[in-house]
């Protein structure tokens, strides 16, 4: 008994921590607080983080060894679960509790999972059949014109379209939202429509065009014998570019190509000065014939081709020259140690040649918003591509950022044109909303149903986003911030409390982004506290970010990738990316989070029977 009790001493000086805290926060929270139904989930989300500012691993392992604990669970209702902990430890203390005690428990324990699942339906519309989470994807190009795309992923599950605003243009946003209202309204389906602002294009500018050329490639074993040849599509109508099956289109004369037969060797030299030959497969139409290289061939406009017949007799070589190819942008090729320049003027970026500047470096790539690099500090770390380049900055002049690469694989790293950059030790003054944004958002508030927020920071942001609905007439538009750099994780209380305090809101959790900010091992632990801190504010969140990302590029998805689908069912939404295969996608994670939803609610196991 004496254990007990002290239990339950701990369990009251806890209960009055929290109550203190709770009216701390909700204190300076309440200016912002102009919707009024916001505010009793206000007190439970200052109260949890009142209750968690405490390290309660002691306490719960004495309450879970007398079978109490809930208090892992307590998100949406924090003083209700103390609570009932310290009811059941007066039970057996010999002071059992009245019926409507419990009663009173129990319902104010459902008022939180209750006000998450009608702010989830406010922002996302119904909940689906058979499963919890709503399914977002976000619409390629095409989607304007394909009725047969939109409707089959509005059949197959789509509960909200994303259309990413730094992609396309309102012509075709316009044909976007009008294939998404038809097809919903001819279903009978609900489907909202996201637009999501594109914010700070924090990205390496174009680089130079390279003289133009096409590279056939066979696949090889080790050994260098041949496993595969490369194919290729001879043109007549003078057409290069990818054709069906992936193969790479050369342009060719047509009157040459009619004497092209099976069988058939096209003999030349490359402009790398080799003797290669193609061969001859098979005529792929009127205008094409489909060849093939055993040997890796390198061509370029005005190539000689010699046709060589192989069967019939009379018939006599004919040359041709190779038409246009398209030029392509260049790469900037570095490797571990490499020092290049992140340039302030839009010039093309240029590989350096040899005996450029007085020290050695790799080259030089524009930064697409050259603004930021004022920012920026020695010694600070930079991110190309999603992590596949880490650099630190050396010096910053009138030229730009000098960065020092200390990441890159063994054979060394190419840095693309339009590649995301990421500066997670720099303090970042840049607005979330450019100009851009402020002129799409005309177009979002007479079209849409909620909005995308990209790059917020702090909660004055939030705040800049309201005066400009304001001014649109869209005040109560639903709103989703997405939560993608380090200083939006630290300020994720009050931009919580700012933008739920004023609009129906959710918030995304931008792993991409997010996971060059914090570092890719903070991630997991990341993604948990938000989805913690948003149950705890009843606020919805979206899981986003290659979710089944290798189903809907390649159509092959990886193990981990499943196992990822399934933990996002906690989430009140997932997203899918566009990609060639994102109807089997959805279909495979409408299964997933079906068969997850009777295992889990949040972070409680349900315990429904196994079946194995």
């Amino acid at each position: 008994m004496e254990g007990l009790a002290n239990i339950r001493d701990i369990l009251l000086q806890l209960r009055a921590s929290v109550v203190a805290g709770q009216a701390e926060l909700m204190h300076a929270w309440q200016p912002h607080i102009r919707r009024a139904a916001f505010a009793v989930d206000a007190a439970n989300l200052a109260a949890y983080i009142s209750f968690r500012r405490q390290d309660l691993r002691e306490l719960q392992d004495r309450l879970a060894e007398l079978g109490l604990s809930s208090l892992g669970r307590c998100e949406g209702h924090v003083l209700s679960t103390l609570d009932a902990v310290l009811v059941n430890l007066d039970a057996l203390l010999g002071s059992p509790p009245e019926l409507a005690t419990l009663k009173k428990l129990a319902k104010h324990n459902r008022q939180g999972s209750n006000r998450l699942s009608t702010h989830a339906r406010d922002l996302f519309g119904p909940m689906p059949q058979r499963r919890r989470s709503r399914i977002m994807v976000t619409l390629p190009s095409e989607a304007a014109s394909d009725q047969y795309l939109v409707r089959e992923l509005i059949r197959r599950g789509m509960s909200v379209a994303r259309i990413n605003c730094a992609h396309d243009d309102e012509t075709a946003w316009a044909g976007m939202v009008e294939q998404v209202r038809s097809a919903a309204s001819s279903l009978g389906c609900s489907c909202r429509i996201m637009m999501d602002l594109a914010g700070p294009k924090l990205r390496t500018g174009e680089m130079a065009l390279r003289p133009a050329s096409l590279q056939l490639r066979p696949s090889q074993d080790a050994a260098g014998k041949l496993i595969m040849p490369a194919y290729v599509i001879l043109d007549g109508a003078m057409q290069a570019g990818v054709r069906p099956g992936r193969y790479p289109g050369l342009p060719v004369p047509a009157d040459w190509l009619r004497g092209l037969h099976a069988g058939d060797k096209i003999e030349l030299v490359d402009a790398r000065g080799r003797k290669r030959v193609l061969n001859v497969i098979e005529r792929a139409g009127e205008a094409q014939v489909m060849a093939s290289a055993a040997e890796a061939v390198w061509l370029e406009a005005g190539t000689r081709l010699e046709h060589v017949p192989t069967h019939g007799k009379g018939r006599r070589k004919a040359s041709a020259k190779v038409g246009a190819l398209p030029a392509k942008p260049a790469s900037l090729a570095v490797h571990v140690g490499d020092l290049f320049l992140l340039a302030r003027v839009p010039t093309p970026g240029l590989p350096a040649c040899p005996g450029w500047g007085a020290e050695p470096y790799a080259g030089h790539i524009p930064c697409a918003q050259p603004e930021v690099l004022d920012f920026l500090q020695p010694g600070e770390r930079v991110f190309i591509d999603d992590g596949l380049v880490a650099a630190t900055v050396e010096r910053v002049d009138g030229a730009g950022a000098w960065l020092r690469v200390t990441r890159a694989s063994s054979k060394g790293a190419k840095i693309r044109s339009g590649k995301g950059l990421n500066f997670p030790d720099s303090d970042l003054a840049l607005p979330p909303l450019m100009d851009k944004d402020l002129r799409d958002l005309d177009f979002v508030a007479r079209h849409a149903d909620l909005v995308g927020y990209s790059f917020i920071q702090t909660a004055d942001d939030m705040g800049r986003l309201a005066e400009e609905f304001a001014a649109r007439d869209a005040v109560g538009m639903g709103l989703i911030a997405k939560i993608e750099t380090r200083k939006a994780v630290a300020n994720l209380p009050e931009i919580i409390v700012r933008g739920a305090g004023a609009s129906p809101f959710g918030l995304m959790i931008a792993r991409g982004d997010l996971a060059m900010e914090i570092g890719w091992e903070r991630l997991a632990e990341m993604q948990e506290e938000i989805l913690w801190l948003a149950e705890a504010a009843r606020v919805p969140v979206v899981w986003a970010t290659q979710v089944l990302e290798g189903l809907i590029k390649e159509r092959l998805p990886s193990r981990a990738e499943m196992t990822d689908a399934a933990m996002s069912e906690r989430a009140e939404c997932v997203m899918l990316n566009k990609g060639p295969f994102v109807l089997d996608a959805l279909e495979v994670l409408d299964d997933i989070v079906r068969r997850m939803r009777a295992h889990q609610r949040k972070k409680m196991p349900r315990l429904r029977a196994l079946h194995w």
